[in-house]
């Protein structure tokens, strides 16, 4: 088989991941092109080790440590995506920008003025 077919899909795959971190706003779909991302670093890896016919197949093995790193990063980014969605109630990444707790964010974007105007209302 000729390497151009798997490195060309690979590329494809690659870009299709690309653009899927750049245009996505759900922190789900943007993992999924992370991964999708990885695998076609994976088939690289792979279509390269069997093309150079090595033999310790290095490319295979690194496939493997990629497989355990993107399975480590699958867990680790949908428990932060969940504990967003808990404190948010959305998995947008615009929307996501401070990293406390929401209603301080909230308190903080509030102008110097409206506390007191608030209490002279009252008095």
């Amino acid at each position: 088989m000729h390497l151009a077919y798997p490195v060309v899909l690979a590329a494809l795959l690659f870009s299709v991941g690309v653009y899927g971190v750049l245009a996505r706003r759900n922190a789900v779909l943007v993992l999924i092109s992370v991964e999708l991302m990885l695998n076609a670093v994976n088939l690289n890896l792979v279509a390269f080790d069997a093309w150079l016919r090595d033999s310790l197949h290095a490319g295979q093995a690194l496939t493997l440590f990629t497989i355990t790193i993107a399975a480590a990063e699958v867990g680790l980014g949908l428990a932060i995506v969940l504990l967003l969605f808990r404190a948010r109630g959305t998995a947008d990444i615009d929307r996501a920008t401070a990293l406390g707790d929401p209603a301080e964010s909230l308190a903080e974007e509030a102008p110097a003025g409206a506390g007191a105007l608030k209490g002279q209302a009252t008095a």
